[in-house]
């Protein structure tokens, strides 16, 4: 199955004379199907206040199981300029083998322009057993842009940790054409390695936040709690953009690493340093030049 889906978004003017983001275009095909959608709770990062009526929210509802062995998915999203986008998913996205042995794929190109946001905050993908699956995502930002994204997958379904299928997944961010972020993780048994502690270290649940913000200054950001089930660190990729990366032991683990460690992104500028315990608590973001 081919499937194409589109999704822009818009400054519009709205009745009380403020501009809105305004969905602009919405089309989709089975099994990508998006929907618009309502705030259910808090944003992540409430310093870039995104809860009001301003922002724009869309869910991505999938409309058949999969994607299945041979399926090609493509999805394409643009934030105009100064525009606001969450976008979420209803479920996770189960890959599952096909019945001649194809691979499947799922692209994503996404524009988010000058000034723009988007926060963008898909479901787990699971490797189902037998599964070839390919998942590609291109992210261009515009000065000023900010961007929030999660990737989580997981190894299998029930039963199925040492033996799930093979995903291979790439992370691609640039900022006015120059790469911020480039990552790619292959799991299964068509990757050599897999299982090694360079990789999953045994773990069937793995999971990155990135992170990127243009006005961040120095601040202080607590590092990910690191629990029994769970291995969690927080990598700053360049001053304005930090890696969120976790591995755990199911699924939940995972999202209350991830969560716990978005969390403590969030700058708090009371924070007094004669509490700190201990240097390797915090980790230290600044700009060039600064303390």
């Amino acid at each position: 199955m081919r499937a194409r889906a589109e999704l822009a978004v818009a400054l519009a003017p709205a009745a009380d004379g403020r501009t809105r983001s305004r969905v602009s275009r919405l089309r989709s095909d089975g099994p990508v199907l998006l929907r618009p959608s309502i705030a259910t709770g808090a944003e992540p990062l409430r310093r870039w206040a995104l809860d009001g009526p301003g922002t724009a929210r869309v869910a991505r509802v999938a409309g058949a199981g999969g994607p299945l062995g041979g399926d090609d998915l493509r999805l394409r999203v643009d934030v105009g300029p100064g525009a606001a986008l969450v976008l979420r998913d209803v479920s996770a996205t189960v890959a599952l083998p096909g019945p001649h042995g194809d691979m499947s794929r799922a692209d994503t190109t996404v524009r988010v322009g000058r000034g723009a946001t988007l926060v963008w905050l898909p479901e787990p993908v699971i490797a189902a057993r037998g599964c070839d699956h390919r998942v590609s995502t291109r992210i261009d930002l515009g000065r000023g842009a900010r961007l929030v994204v999660r990737e989580e997958l997981l190894l299998g379904r029930y039963g199925e940790a040492r033996s799930p299928g093979t995903v291979r997944q790439r992370l691609r961010v640039c900022v006015e054409g120059r790469p911020v972020h480039d990552q790619e993780i292959a799991v299964g048994p068509g990757a050599p390695g897999w299982q090694g502690s360079a990789v999953t270290g045994g773990r069937p649940a793995l999971g990155n936040v990135l992170v990127l913000d243009p006005e961040w200054g120095t601040g202080r950001y607590a590092r990910p709690p690191v629990e029994a089930r769970t291995d969690a660190a927080l990598l700053p990729l360049s001053d304005t953009a930090v890696l969120l990366t976790a591995l755990a032991d199911d699924a939940l683990a995972l999202r209350h690493a991830l969560d716990a460690s978005l969390a403590g992104l969030e700058n708090d500028e009371n924070d007094d340093p004669s509490t700190e315990t201990a240097p390797a608590a915090q980790v230290l973001l600044s700009r060039p030049g600064s303390r």
